[in-house]
């Protein structure tokens, strides 16, 4: 019996659905650490410098996708990508396991929280890039589309889960309870990839005559080859200094603007998982080429950062992480999915993570820079911060678009109706 296409890509594609399961898992458990983390210096643990300590520990969460980018290159492109996954999700739930049971002996100790941190953040960095990689071994090609936009909105489900949980968690059990319940999920995440078949492994890294793909190339050489998706890439880079800070923004937003509880703080991220959510499911059907999508969302970005500088009310602040998680959901589906098709197949471990360390160099200097202005600047001049920094950004992804040329400098020419329809055939 046939399975029909209208059905969704993880009922009819169990390997898949099972993979993507576990990436939900694996971004949901450290989603709930790190909002709920983030939460505990805020609100129980920061003392006066609780903008520091909370930027500081965002920063080491984020430090491992920038720093172990050669070495995960190496790791995805040598090895079975089964068993990369696996063992990240492993390693991770083994390292919270330790963590809750030294939290059920006692506290655990500042120190122990940072390096928690650390070691979650460097197995994600590890999986996330490598299931990226291998989304052509589980799927045909004509649902690569649909399978990214399963895969961008893992993160926004988790920020639904993950951040929603972690807050409340911390508020009601403590920290030792969101480490126990991070290790059950990445436990669990490791035994659904361990029951997973990668259907077209082997086949993906050849061209379609069946030839084996030509060596990899380094990770500049991979870069240097594709100028355009560079300049694209540090666009977002630079994005990424402004929108990341939400992270930091937020709880201090909730303790000194609205001085609120961690069930507020589970809100607005729940608010801003729920939008990214809806982006990735609805980018695909946006009309326009994703160059001009994106320097338009981040437009909207901008705007609805400074909203709630502007206007301090629970609402507004609800609806203003609403676009800027929708618009986030909308530049990554349209994007990587355009990069699924201009990367040859050889060198996508080696983009795929170089990707991940040029958007994640943001994040430490967003992290560190927005915690320390946090303890010398109120929460609203942050957010009118935000949305000022973001400003030029768009209008240089914008100026990115228009250019022409045949130089090298630019698009390529192949990839021309490829920027016209990458993402409206889903």
């Amino acid at each position: 019996m046939s399975v029909s296409p209208h059905r969704p890509l993880v009922l009819r594609n169990p390997s898949f659905g099972r993979v993507w399961a576990g990436q939900l898992l694996t971004q949901a458990a450290g989603r709930m650490f790190q909002v709920g983390a983030v939460w505990w210096l805020v609100a129980v643990a920061g003392g006066a410098h609780r903008g520091l300590g909370s930027g500081l520990f965002l920063m080491v969460s984020t430090l491992p996708a920038v720093a172990l980018a050669p070495l995960v290159a190496r790791i995805v492109a040598g090895r079975a990508h089964r068993t990369v996954l696996a063992g990240t999700a492993a390693t991770a739930g083994v390292a919270a396991a330790a963590a809750a049971a030294a939290a059920q002996a006692g506290a655990l100790p500042l120190a122990a929280v940072y390096a928690v941190g650390l070691v979650l953040a460097a197995c994600q960095a590890v999986f996330d890039p490598c299931l990226t990689t291998s989304v052509p071994e589980l799927v045909e090609d004509a649902d690569i589309e649909a399978a990214t936009g399963f895969e961008l909105s893992t993160q926004s489900v988790a920020g639904l889960g993950g951040g929603l949980l972690g807050p409340l968690v911390v508020d009601s059990g403590g920290l030792a309870g969101v480490v126990a319940g991070c290790a059950a999920a990445y436990l669990l995440a490791a035994l659904l990839v361990v029951s997973v078949r990668f259907p077209h492994a082997g086949t993906a890294a050849q061209d379609p005559a069946g030839a084996p793909a030509p060596p990899r190339r380094t990770l500049r050489r991979i870069l240097a080859g594709l100028p355009f998706i560079r300049r694209i890439l540090i666009c977002f880079a630079a994005a990424n200094v402004c929108t990341t800070a939400v992270f930091v923004v937020m709880p201090l937003y909730t303790r000194g603007v609205l001085h609120s509880t961690g069930s507020t703080v589970a809100l607005l991220e729940a608010a801003l998982g729920a939008g990214t959510l809806v982006g990735s499911f609805t980018g695909a059907r946006v009309p326009g080429r994703p160059v001009v999508i994106g320097s338009v969302c981040l437009a909207g970005t901008a705007a609805a950062l400074a909203l709630p500088g502007l206007v301090a009310a629970r609402p507004v602040a609800l609806g203003a992480l609403a676009v800027v998680g929708w618009c986030v959901g909308v530049i990554g589906v349209r994007f990587v999915a355009l990069f699924q098709r201009l990367v040859p197949a050889e060198d996508k471990p080696g983009f795929f993570a170089v990707m991940q360390a040029l958007l994640g160099a943001a994040f430490p200097l967003s992290s560190l820079a927005f915690g320390v202005l946090g303890d010398h600047l109120t929460a609203r001049v942050l957010c009118l911060v935000q949305g000022a920094g973001l400003a030029p950004v768009a209008v240089a992804l914008w100026w990115l678009g228009g250019r022409t040329g045949t130089d090298g400098t630019t698009a390529p020419a192949e990839a021309v109706p490829a920027l016209a329809t990458a993402g409206e055939r889903s």
